[in-house]
């Protein structure tokens, strides 16, 4: 029994059998809510027979992702949705494990390597909108999927995928639904029987493969990795402090992550950033006058970032009120007490960064987007938990310090250049895949800063 002694948290009744299944499988952003409003800051519901429990609170949220970290691992519904496609990268694998390959990963990923791909991303987004002219328009959230593949693939690679980078955005939205379709349905269809659907992610999955296993084969035959400054050459060279390195495997699977899940977060929290600007004009005016006050039509560098706090404040509220990583669970593994419930283990505990992100108790008009409210020192008056796009405590993403300078690059090359305001009539729904996506594109329509 999860839930250990009298005490239990309130919570829906839901179906018999399937729970709450079908209202989280319609909407799952409204369903959360829904029951945080009626039931408080921890409620207990079931899925499919299976107990869960969400938490609203950003001091149970604490506890889980810093106080009490050690007992909790990654969930086994976390494990079922990317495993196929990650492996035991960094993301899902666990302890002594995720220690050593953490340790391996790590120097990739210090200030000072980051800052070093800034040239390159910035070369990119250039590159990337060389084309584009005011007054055409153009699916945005398709565009910055592939600027960031791009972005990806060479600061990972040192190579590009002339052709290739439309086809892995193709494969990774329908991986994405088709992993959630799957985990969300009350009836659960065998992946080896061979249904269309089953047929297709398999050919997907093969192809992300195929392109990641070629790029690392193509390294190895070239026998000089060590002369590259590219992520890749990081890790195949890595050692552990027994001498030791990552095997194929390990290589693969870590690079596959940081391939697959590096780029999609980036281009959501991109593709949300210039939907928010463009429902919000005042905004959008006050970011082009600090960006074009700084850097009159020159690229951003990483030395320039402490100069624009506006730029910041931006960026943080599109992490707010459109966090690309929406929802976190957790599985507990050794006991634990959150609010004077008692969790025994194989408890999934379940928060969101959608929902604290949006509730009113921390944030003033807490549905509007007011970069402005991060300018008076919020951050430091929040209290831990309330605030976290990139997760929190020791498996905080690590990968924040590079996705941010990637997205700030990003934002400051295209929004010298245009203003961006939606297609008419073109609707935007936030849809809860792996990552918060939007269900039909974001169709914007460019206009040139005179």
């Amino acid at each position: 029994m999860p839930v250990i002694g009298d005490r239990v948290p309130p919570g829906p009744k839901g179906l018999p059998l399937v729970g709450a299944a079908l209202a989280l499988r319609s909407d799952p952003l409204a369903g959360m809510r829904g029951m945080a409003r009626q039931y408080g800051d921890i409620v207990r519901f079931h899925v499919m027979m299976r107990e869960r429990i969400l938490l609203n609170h950003p001091e149970w949220i604490n506890q889980v992702l810093v106080a009490q970290h050690a007992k909790f691992h990654k969930s086994e519904l976390t494990r079922r949705i990317t495993t196929r496609m990650l492996g035991q990268g960094l993301l899902i694998s666990e302890g002594d494990f995720w220690r050593r390959q953490r340790r391996l990963a790590q120097p990739a990923f210090h200030r000072s390597r980051v800052n070093g791909y800034g040239g390159v991303m910035a070369e990119t987004a250039a590159a990337h909108i060389r084309g584009w002219r005011g007054g055409e328009e153009r699916d945005i959230a398709e565009e910055m999927t592939a600027l960031t593949l791009d972005i990806a693939v060479r600061t990972l690679f040192s190579s590009t995928l002339p052709g290739e980078a439309r086809q892995v955005g193709r494969a990774m939205t329908f991986l994405m639904r088709y992993s959630l379709s799957r985990q969300r349905s009350p009836l659960r269809i065998p992946e080896n029987w061979p249904t269309p659907k089953n047929r297709r992610a398999n050919r997907e999955l093969a192809f992300m493969d195929s392109l990641v296993y070629r790029i690392i084969s193509e390294r190895q035959a070239d026998g000089n990795s060590s002369s590259r400054n590219d992520l890749l050459a990081l890790l195949m060279s890595a050692l552990d402090e027994d001498g030791t390195q990552m095997t194929p495997q390990q290589l693969h699977d870590e690079t596959m992550t940081l391939f697959i899940a590096g780029h999609e977060t980036t281009a959501q929290m991109l593709a949300w950033t210039w939907y928010a600007l463009g429902q919000n004009p005042a905004v959008e005016a006050r970011l082009h006058e600090e960006l074009h006050g700084l850097l009159g039509g020159r690229p951003l560098e990483a030395a320039d970032l402490s100069r624009l706090p506006y730029l910041h404040a931006v960026m943080n509220e599109v992490l707010r009120l459109f966090p690309p990583a929406y929802i976190m669970a957790r599985e507990v593994v050794e006991s634990c007490e959150l609010g004077g419930y008692q969790f025994g283990p194989g408890t999934t505990i379940i928060f969101s960064q959608w929902l604290t992100h949006r509730d009113p108790r921390f944030y003033d008009d807490a549905e509007s987007f007011r970069p402005e409210r991060w300018l008076d020192g919020l951050a430091d008056r929040l209290p831990a938990g309330a605030y976290f796009p990139f997760g929190d405590g020791p498996r905080r993403c690590i990968g924040q310090g590079f996705a941010l300078l990637e997205a700030a690059i990003v934002i400051a090359a295209l929004a010298q250049r245009f203003r961006f305001r939606l297609a008419p009539k073109h609707p935007v729904v936030a849809e809860p895949l792996v990552t918060l996506r939007p269900r039909h594109g974001i169709r914007m329509r460019l206009e040139a800063w005179q």
